[in-house]
């Protein structure tokens, strides 16, 4: 019997599309539609406009929105309020408030769940509203308002989540790319070191050999080997030297404004104040300055979401200063954020290696990072 031909190729990309986030979206639609499936025969009961049939088709579509409740959450939200209010439905609300904590943040979920709530109590006060959704205001406010909380709730605990793996990621992504950089650093400086020298003896010997042919055929190109060991080593150096500046000059201070409204839309605001003066600083120690100050953002987002942090970086004669503070939470985050525990010494090496301290606290109930640099300008 012959045996049928292998699709390896569509194996794959159905493998890549079942890791998607958009099969993620199809089976909560599915998920929800399966559960409203559960009220068909009480819809078709109490709306004599629907049949068994027609209320399938109607949830079926409701349920569907929810394929697009990454890029518009709102819409499925929208959908069952309109659910809510027609066929009484409850189920779809719970997906959508979720949806939106989670992709939008807490103020939307606050919101949508406050007009969720309104809505639910116009549908209550007229009539039709049914028994076993409440029949004393006591009882309806025990029902609608838990489903709403506790779905809004939990979506922003997602969303938090996911700010959370995305700094991760970003960490050590940058990380691996500062590893990468000193090691290359590291090996220029390696051949620098080992090449320049032999350069430079080459350079001395062919001088001496020019000196000893004193008039000699091969004197001029004794010179002109000398010449070429010179220029070698002269290259040598330079190259070195531009690409370390190159490496270091990314990013600089100009890269402080997209750090702060990167943590700004996680959440946490920045006032962000940079003095004029410091944008004279060489390549080396702004990106010193960023690296700092992107561990610290990171930091509060991770350790006190949501909460404001003002940096200022300023210069004070020959030093440099840069503060981040943000207030302390009144409770730890839960779950506790992932953390390695390394951001704070390797921003502590760093700025000890350019000749600088740090020093992180808590003061007036606020966690400060103060760090300060040796300019490198003339006063």
């Amino acid at each position: 019997m012959p045996r049928l031909p292998a699709f390896p190729a569509l194996r794959r990309r159905v493998d890549r599309w079942a890791g998607s986030p958009r099969a993620l979206d199809v089976v909560a639609a599915l998920f929800a539609f399966g559960l409203m499936l559960l009220d068909v025969p009480g819809l078709a009961r109490a709306d004599n406009s629907l049949t068994g049939v027609t209320a399938t088709l109607v949830l079926a579509g409701g349920a569907a929105t929810l394929v697009l409740r990454r890029r518009l959450p709102w819409l499925p939200y929208a959908v069952a309020l309109g659910l809510m209010g027609w066929l009484h439905e409850l189920t779809m609300i719970q997906f959508a408030l979720y949806s939106i904590g989670r992709y939008r943040g807490r103020r939307a979920a606050v919101l949508a769940t406050l007009l969720y709530v309104a809505v639910a109590y116009g549908y209550f006060l007229t009539p039709g509203w049914p028994a076993e959704h409440g029949e004393t205001v006591s009882d309806f406010l025990s029902l609608v308002v838990p489903i709403g909380v506790l779905a809004a709730g939990v979506g922003i605990a997602a969303y938090r989540q996911d700010l959370v793996r995305a700094l991760e990621v970003q960490r050590r992504e940058a990380a691996a790319r500062q590893a990468v950089q000193e090691e290359r650093i590291s090996v220029g400086r390696d051949v620098h070191d080992l090449v320049g020298r032999e350069l430079t003896v080459l350079a001395v010997r062919a001088e001496v050999l020019a000196v000893r042919a004193g008039g000699e055929a091969h004197q001029k190109d004794f010179e002109e080997l000398a010449d070429t060991a010179r220029r070698a080593h002269l290259m040598l150096n330079e190259t070195i030297v531009r690409r370390a500046d190159r490496d270091a000059a990314t990013p600089g201070l100009e890269g402080l404004a997209e750090l702060a409204g990167e943590t700004e839309r996680m959440g946490s605001p920045v006032a962000l104040t940079v003095a004029e003066e410091a944008k004279a600083l060489s390549p080396l120690r702004q990106t010193a300055v960023h690296r700092v100050v992107r561990e610290c953002l990171t930091n509060a987002a991770k350790h006190a979401p949501g909460l404001p942090v003002t940096v200022a970086i300023t210069v004070e004669g020959t030093g440099l200063r840069i503060e981040v503070r943000n207030p302390l939470p009144k409770s730890p985050p839960d779950p506790a954020p992932v953390s390695t525990g390394t951001g704070l010494f390797s921003m502590e090496e760093r700025v000890t290696s350019m000749g600088g301290t740090l020093r992180a606290r808590r003061e007036d109930g606020a966690y400060v990072v103060t760090a300060t640099l040796p300019t490198g300008l003339a006063s």
